[in-house]
């Protein structure tokens, strides 16, 4: 495990909640990867969490990933609240149900395999990576409404 992946993910909804996507750049060596997909009614949280779980999910080994977001959201869970959540019965400091508990306990079950490195950049600050994922995520949004179209 001397080389890591490294990815990129973003998320993006048009309307909170709304059509949604989410969209991850995988680089390893000189190969890259892009992946992206989409919700028909969603929230911009639950598209940066797929992001980040659906790349986890494309790696075919176990490896060491350093994973980059613009999602605070992402970042301060897994980093920080997650243990508090799991030790609370997956409540919050205020005692409520964590919010999609659902995709962060799909998360911690991605990441399990792997060694995992989080880092956090400023969205829509020129970041290059992290702007092919957000045209990533609204390439997933795009898709969906076109699917709509068609069935129309």
């Amino acid at each position: 495990m001397t080389d890591a992946v490294r990815i990129f993910t973003d998320g993006a909804c048009r309307g909170n909640p709304g059509p949604g996507g989410w969209g991850a750049l995988l680089v390893y060596r000189d190969k890259e990867l892009e992946i992206f997909g989409g919700e028909w009614a969603t929230t911009n949280n639950r598209m940066e969490l797929m992001g980040a779980i659906k790349s986890l999910e494309a790696l075919k080994k176990p490896c060491r990933a350093v994973i980059t977001t613009d999602s605070t959201y992402v970042m301060k869970g897994i980093t920080e609240w997650l243990p508090n959540w799991i030790k609370k019965g997956w409540r919050t400091a205020s005692n409520q149900p964590v919010k999609n508990a659902d995709l962060w306990q799909q998360l911690m079950a991605a990441t399990a395999p792997h060694e995992v490195e989080w880092h956090w950049v400023k969205g829509h600050s020129g970041h290059l990576q992290n702007e092919r994922a957000d045209r990533l995520a609204n390439q997933g949004i795009d898709d969906i409404l076109q699917q709509q179209k068609a069935h129309r």
